[in-house]
C-alpha cells in the first residue's frame, strides 16, 4: 500500500500510538493529518482549543524531528479527507476510535465513502468490552469497575519509531492558530511523559489521602494530556498495575489502587455516554428530568466569578478562571454548590466548566456533573449535599488553597477563613454569602423530592 493517512484526533503522540503504529506497519508512506473540525471548536475559543493549539505546535516539531510534519486542514472532515485522498492519493485512513455521538456518527458516514480503519487507545478498554453477561452495559460503576479489573491488562506500550516517511511537499498545510500556555501544563508529550513519571515517583504512595488536600499536589495532573492523548491512557494504566504488583507496603499499594480506580472512572463515563448519548442532553435519571430548576441570572453569575461569599467555592472557581484546572475536590464542592444551594441547571455548570478548564472532556464533565447533581448514573440518592464549610475546613484546614486564589483573605485567621462572615469584628472587602447554606439545603431537599413524586405521580 502506497499512502495511509494517519488521521490525528485525540492522539496526538508518537508514543503507544495504535493508529499511527498501523499506518506504518501498512504503508511506504504516512501523511499525519489534523482537521480543525468548526464543529467541534467552540465559540468563543475555549481554554481547552488554546491548549489543543499548543499540543499541534508541539506534535508538528516531535514529526519534523523524525522526519515527518503535520498537515493541519480547516472544515468539515468529510470534505478535507475526500481532499486529502485525492491530493495524496491515500488508500486508507487509519485513526484512533472515539465513542462521543458526534465522533460515531461522523465516522460511520466516513466509513461509507473511505476505508477507514479505526483502532484503540482512547480507553484501554472499548465499552463494548465491559458488559454485562447479558450484554447490556452497566451503570453503576462498582460492579463496572470489577469485570474492567477482570480483563486481560494493556501489555506494554508501543515504542516510538525511530524515523518517519517525509510527508509530500505538494501537500499544504494550514498554519496553527495562536495558542497560550497555561501554568503548570506545557502542551507537549514530553511534559505529559514528564507528569506522569514524576508523579508515579512519589505522590501515588499517599494518594488515597493527598488527593483531596485542596493545597497539596496530590494528584497526577494529568487530565488534560489524556483528553488530547498527550498520554496514553493504555501505558498510564499499565504503570498503575505494574506499581500494585511491585509495592510491598500495603497503605501505598492500596494509594497506587485508588488512582487505579480514578483511571476507571475515566472508561466508566466514556462507556455511558456510548451507551446512552442522551446523557449529552438530558439528566440521566429519568425521575429527575422534570426537576425545577431556578432561574438565577446574579446566582450564576456570582458563581461563575468566585463571588459568592463562600471561600472555598469562590477559590476554585477563581483557580479555574485563571488557570484553566480546578482542583478534583473543588468540581465537587463547586457543582454542589450551584446545583443544591443555588438550584441552578448542572447544565449551566457543564457549559461553563467546558468553556474554561483546559481537560474540558464531554464524558467526563457530563458524568462528574450529574454524579454530583444527583442526575447521574450514580447509586447514591440525589441527597447528598456538600457543605462547603465543612469541606473547607477538612480539606483546606489551614486556609492556604483559599488565600492563594481569594487574596481579599489573606489576613484572615485560619479559625475564621471558612465562614469569615461568622466574625462580626473582620472588615473586608469581600462579598457576604449569597445564600444561607442551611436554608438551602433544605430547599435542595424539597425540590428534589417533588421532582421524583410528581414523576412517580405521572407514572402511574
Amino acid at each position: 500500500m502506497k499512502n495511509i493517512i494517519w488521521w490525528v484526533r485525540r492522539d496526538l503522540r508518537l508514543h503507544d500510538n495504535a493508529a499511527l503504529d498501523h499506518a506504518l506497519q501498512h504503508s511506504e508512506y504516512v501523511i499525519p493529518l489534523f482537521i480543525l473540525d468548526p464543529a467541534l471548536l467552540s465559540t468563543p475559543i475555549s481554554n481547552r482549543d488554546r491548549f489543543l493549539f499548543g499540543a499541534l505546535r508541539a506534535l508538528d516539531k516531535d514529526l519534523q524531528i523524525k522526519g515527518s510534519r503535520l498537515i493541519v486542514r480547516r472544515g468539515n472532515p468529510r470534505l478535507i479527507l475526500h481532499k486529502v485522498v485525492k491530493e495524496s492519493g491515500a488508500e486508507m485512513i487509519s485513526a484512533e476510535a472515539d465513542f462521543s455521538p458526534y465522533a460515531k456518527k461522523r465516522d460511520e458516514e466516513i466509513g461509507r465513502q473511505f476505508p477507514l480503519v479505526t483502532l484503540g487507545g482512547l480507553t484501554v478498554h472499548p465499552p463494548q468490552a465491559v458488559l454485562k453477561s447479558d450484554g447490556d452495559p452497566y451503570t453503576v460503576y462498582t460492579p463496572f469497575s470489577r469485570v474492567w479489573k477482570s480483563l486481560p491488562q494493556p501489555g506494554q506500550p508501543l515504542k516510538v519509531p525511530e524515523t518517519l516517511p517525509p510527508v509530500p511537499k505538494l501537500l499544504f498545510s494550514e498554519s496553527i492558530p495562536e495558542s497560550e500556555v497555561f501554568e503548570g501544563f506545557p502542551p507537549n508529550e514530553q511534559a505529559a511523559r514528564e507528569r506522569l513519571d514524576l508523579f508515579l515517583s512519589s505522590a501515588v504512595f499517599r494518594y488515597s489521602n493527598a488527593r483531596n488536600m485542596l493545597a497539596e499536589d496530590g494528584t497526577s495532573r494529568i487530565s488534560p494530556y489524556l483528553k488530547f492523548g498527550l498520554l496514553s491512557m493504555r501505558e498510564a494504566a499499565q504503570r498503575a498495575h505494574d506499581l500494585i504488583k511491585m509495592t510491598e507496603n500495603q497503605t501505598e499499594r492500596a494509594s497506587c489502587n485508588t488512582w487505579l480506580n480514578e483511571l476507571i472512572w475515566r472508561e466508566f463515563y466514556f462507556s455511558i455516554l456510548a451507551h446512552f448519548p442522551g446523557v449529552a442532553r438530558k439528566s440521566f435519571r429519568e425521575n429527575l428530568r422534570g426537576m425545577r430548576w431556578f432561574e438565577d441570572a446574579k446566582g450564576l453569575d456570582a458563581w461563575q466569578e468566585g463571588l459568592t461569599g463562600y471561600p472555598v467555592v469562590d477559590a476554585a472557581m477563581r483557580q479555574l478562571k485563571q488557570s484553566g484546572w480546578m482542583h478534583n475536590r473543588a468540581r465537587m464542592i463547586t457543582a454542589s454548590f450551584l446545583t443544591k444551594d443555588l438550584l441552578i441547571n448542572w447544565r449551566e455548570g457543564e457549559r461553563w466548566f467546558m468553556q474554561h478548564l483546559i481537560d474540558g472532556d464531554l464524558a467526563s464533565n457530563n458524568g462528574g456533573w450529574q454524579w454530583t447533581a444527583g442526575t447521574g448514573t450514580d447509586a447514591a440518592p440525589y441527597f447528598r449535599i456538600f457543605n462547603p464549610i465543612l469541606q473547607s475546613k477538612k480539606f483546606d484546614p489551614k486556609g492556604e488553597y483559599i488565600r492563594r486564589w481569594v487574596p481579599e483573605l489573606a489576613r484572615v485567621r485560619n479559625d475564621d477563613i471558612h465562614a469569615p462572615w461568622e466574625n462580626p469584628d473582620l472588615i473586608l472587602d469581600y462579598p457576604a454569602p449569597i445564600v444561607d447554606h442551611r436554608v438551602a439545603r433544605e430547599r435542595a431537599l424539597v425540590t428534589y423530592k417533588a421532582a421524583k413524586q410528581d414523576w412517580e405521580d405521572q407514572s402511574k
